[in-house]
């Protein structure tokens, strides 16, 4: 009964989760029009640092947050620029709900990349579920090549397959440092390396967009602390599977907001991507 209890709270918890992650890229998106997307990442990330701070920095030692495999993180870091800069960028032409379903791959990548990487051998039925995901993109992305090679759908393979290795980065990291240091260094590397980078081209920020930034900030640190609370209260694949209700919030916001319906391709390739996805997490 008490097991059953902390299941039912985590998935109410990463329902919450992926809510909340969802809102927080409608704001991103609110922003596309006014800067560029590095910056927008690095906004993301500096609105986020004090949120995180009161989380993080209660529960950790100074210890726990500087004796840490430094090479590590500052891949992670790198790769999550990388993936917010490209995610950022692709939302100015992609609804929310043709983005989240391209991205979807990135679970199927880290199932891929966790054989020559960690050493993990999936079945041949997992081989088979990431072979049908890569083809539901293709669906998204037009079966003609039109949608694959656009700017916007390149960028978003590109944030998928960030997000897988920074995966990788998390699961070997997950065997010596904690939770508070990860995500208080993601953070912050975020913050500094994408601010860097757009430094040179920085747009000054408009009055009204500050509730917006701070919104996404806030979005963005209650989501990582809802995902991290669910994945420890219920099992990985109950949990995981969830993040695909992001597509129903997709197209929700989609419509909300901007009025867009997805099209035909892109519900076609999503049943294909969230079906490969289920079975390889039920395998």
């Amino acid at each position: 009964m008490h097991r059953d209890t902390h299941h039912r709270r985590a998935i109410v918890v990463m329902l919450l989760a992926v809510g909340v992650f969802a809102l927080m890229d409608a704001g991103l998106k609110l922003l596309v029009p006014h800067y560029p997307p590095l910056q927008i990442a690095a906004l993301r990330g500096a609105a986020a640092v004090p949120f995180v701070a009161l989380w993080v920095l209660p529960r950790a030692t100074v210890r726990g947050l500087l004796r840490v495999r430094w090479p590590l993180h500052l891949l992670r870091g790198a790769l999550s620029t990388a993936m917010m800069g490209s995610f950022v960028f692709a939302l100015d032409t992609m609804p929310l709900a043709t983005a989240y379903t391209v991205f979807f791959i990135g679970p199927l990548l880290v199932a891929g990349l966790s054989a020559p990487l960690l050493g993990e051998r999936p079945s041949r039925r997992s081989w088979v579920a990431i072979a049908v995901g890569l083809a539901g993109v293709l669906v998204v992305l037009r079966p003609t090549g039109e949608g694959l090679f656009t700017a916007a759908g390149a960028a978003m393979l590109v944030a998928a397959a960030c997000y897988a290795f920074s995966a990788i980065t998390v699961r070997v990291l997950s065997r010596s440092d904690g939770t508070g240091a990860m995500v208080w260094w993601l953070t912050v590397l975020l913050t500094l390396a994408a601010g860097a980078i757009a430094w040179p081209a920085w747009v000054p920020i408009a009055s009204e967009h500050v509730p917006v930034i701070i919104g996404v900030g806030a979005a963005g640190a209650a989501g990582q602390w809802a995902m991290t609370r669910a994945f420890a209260l219920g099992p990985t694949a109950t949990v995981a599977a969830l993040e695909y209700t992001a597509l129903a919030w997709g197209v929700g916001l989609d419509l909300a907001l901007w009025h867009v319906w997805p099209d035909l391709a892109t519900l076609l390739g999503a049943l294909v991507i969230v079906g490969s996805g289920l079975m390889l997490l039920r395998r």
